[in-house]
């Protein structure tokens, strides 16, 4: 459906149309890429592919599969809707980050084989009529179990002490939905930490994923921002809303030092083999920052 200034959409809405596609697609584009090697080791992936490592995409059966991050990423795109929408045809509605729980749900029980809609038509999102967004991707078991036991946490109330990659693999809806000269950049970092709180509840299992999605909605919605200019800009942000937490300083210091390694002209693999494996949130974020 071609959607028209015509039709409601102020025009500086329209302009950010191809952005927010631009991001998700690429997000997606990227997993289906890295997923047939994201448990093999360097020495593995050299072996197959030669020494530049992936470089196109390695299909099954004739296509790229996406992965389990991409799948969250588009439910949590899904329930930023549905809280938009039941606000508007209720009047009323929960803090937004809620309602990406809500579609996890469907997700979850897409995993796990059952039926995507259950008794509760709320937590159900659209995308159970998309079968690929069900498929078994090796998800990430921090998620299923958090999901899958029914209780989700917060940052005031975590439900766990993890830092793992899947809290921040899946909020750049976050940072898209969320126009900062609108909303506020305190809150837009309070929904991007919630949504990563639900299901990983170290400091450093959400602060990155707030950050990513700062980073995300300054490109978004600025024309002429640099890339350096958005990360420097996080970390004062990072430095004033929780310059005092207990592990700000080492997400401080690995964004600082991805930064300095990505100029410094030494191979890429050695750079990043200095940040970590990606494996937990800090090193994800600082990996793709590099």
């Amino acid at each position: 459906m071609m959607i028209r200034e015509s039709d409601g959409f102020p025009a500086e809405r329209l302009a950010y149309r191809d952005r927010f596609r631009g991001c998700l697609a690429g997000g997606a584009a990227g997993d289906a890429l890295g997923y047939p090697v994201e448990f093999m080791s360097a020495g593995e992936i050299f072996a197959k592919y030669g020494p530049e490592g992936i470089g196109k995409y390695d299909p099954r059966n004739g296509k790229a599969l996406i992965s389990d991050d991409t799948q969250m990423t588009l439910f949590t795109a899904t329930g930023l809707l549905t809280w938009k929408t039941r606000g508007m045809l209720r009047g009323i509605s929960a803090e937004p980050y809620e309602y990406p729980g809500f579609s996890y749900l469907t997700w979850y029980r897409m995993q796990t084989g059952k039926p995507a809609r259950d008794e509760s038509d709320f937590a159900y999102s659209w995308l159970a009529d998309v079968p690929e967004m069900g498929a078994s991707r090796a998800p990430g078991i921090t998620c299923m179990n958090v999901i899958g036991s029914g209780k989700y946490g917060s940052v005031e109330e975590p439900v766990n002490d993890s830092k793992g990659c899947g809290g921040i693999m899946r909020v750049a809806p976050v940072g898209l939905y969320f126009n900062r000269p609108d909303d506020g950049t305190e809150y837009l970092w309070r929904q991007a930490s919630e949504v990563a709180a639900l299901t990983h509840g170290h400091e450093l299992g959400w602060l990155p994923a707030a950050f990513l999605a700062h980073i995300v909605n300054a490109l978004c919605y600025s024309d002429s921002i640099p890339l350096a200019d958005a990360i420097l800009d996080g970390l004062d942000v990072l430095r004033r809303l929780h310059g005092r937490r207990k592990h700000t300083p080492e997400l401080l210091g690995i964004v600082e030092k991805a930064m300095e390694l990505s100029g410094n002209g030494k191979p890429d693999i050695e750079n990043i083999r200095s940040l970590g494996e990606g494996w937990v949130a800090e090193e994800t974020l600082a990996i793709a920052i590099y």
